[in-house]
């Protein structure tokens, strides 16, 4: 079995060395670590050198930068495994975290794509936890179905895995909103998502992060800061998104109806909307959420496109 872990760093020489430690000192020791660095301009480099002195099975690639998308998608195409994780650069994974994932995939059917991913705890610069579960503090359940991850992404890509199946359905990165999200489509609409319910990283929060879990702070500020016409982006971004599933031949018709009625869904006129809501359940994993979302679509207000 081949076991990769693919990083994506960028700047990353505050907090790096201490990630790549915590990847070695796992309980599965049996892995290849390839840092792609996407064009970092600080001391990044010098440090993975060093670990990559020491260990063989730490590689490093310098290359441009390109982003972190394009940066993942480069490593998993060029560096296949039965099994490759996500590895975010200023992270603490916990020792047990590669058994508890391989373990798991002993349980599946690894011959159609399947996404693995976990919990993870919320913490600070200093590693003092904020969050014992960003699943249940940020998103109330883990998405495991299509209709969920249409909407609303639950997968942290940094807790994830995909298999050899998986990997190979992931063709380009055009119209992508973030990798684990277009990964957990796919995965739901082909295979199958699966949500292992442990906490299996320390998910570092600092002023450098280029993505964080949705502290209170951060949420206030995104939603002052013209959060109307943020809502309409993620919508008819996810809806794009969605709509590049409808490319794969190997679609059900149950959940090719679904995809087509979702990336359609704002073109239809008021009742049809009504219905297709209804009869697909669409909808946010919280409450509040539903709501904004169910009225927006049924009302279409301030809607530009």
């Amino acid at each position: 079995m081949e076991v990769n872990i693919l990083m994506s760093a960028y700047n990353g020489e505050k907090f790096i060395a201490e990630q790549i430690k915590s990847i070695q000192q796992q309980t599965f020791t049996d892995w290849q670590l390839i840092i792609r660095d996407d064009g970092s301009h600080d001391k990044t480099c010098e440090i993975i050198d060093s670990f990559v002195k020491n260990d063989n099975r730490i590689t490093l690639v310098k290359a441009e930068n390109v982003g972190v998308i394009k940066s993942f998608y480069e490593l998993v195409k060029k560096y296949p495994a039965d099994f490759s994780f996500f590895s975010d650069q200023d992270d603490f994974w916990l020792p047990d975290k590669l058994q508890i994932m391989l373990d798991e995939t002993k349980k599946h059917d690894n011959s159609k794509p399947i996404m693995y991913y976990t919990d993870l705890k919320v913490v600070d610069k200093n590693l003092t936890v904020l969050s014992k579960s960003m699943i249940r503090s940020q998103s109330d359940h883990a998405n495991t179905e299509l209709v969920q991850e249409l909407t609303e992404n639950t997968v942290t890509g940094c807790t994830s895995m995909i298999n050899a199946a998986l990997a190979k359905e992931w063709q380009d990165t055009e119209n992508i909103i973030m990798h684990d999200w277009y990964l957990a489509l796919v995965a739901t609409a082909l295979g199958e998502l699966v949500y292992i319910d442990r906490a299996t990283i320390l998910y570092r929060q600092h002023d450098n992060n280029v993505l964080g879990s949705r502290t209170l702070s951060k949420r206030v500020k995104n939603w002052t800061n013209h959060w109307l016409d943020k809502y309409w982006w993620l919508i008819d971004s996810s809806q794009v998104q969605a709509k590049k599933l409808l490319s794969f031949e190997h679609l059900s018709p149950q959940k090719r109806s679904l995809i087509t009625d979702y990336v359609s869904l704002l073109e239809q006129p008021l009742g049809k909307r009504r219905k297709i809501l209804k009869r697909n359940n669409l909808r946010k994993n919280k409450t509040l959420h539903t709501f904004i979302f169910k009225t927006l679509i049924i009302t279409k207000f301030a809607y530009k496109k």
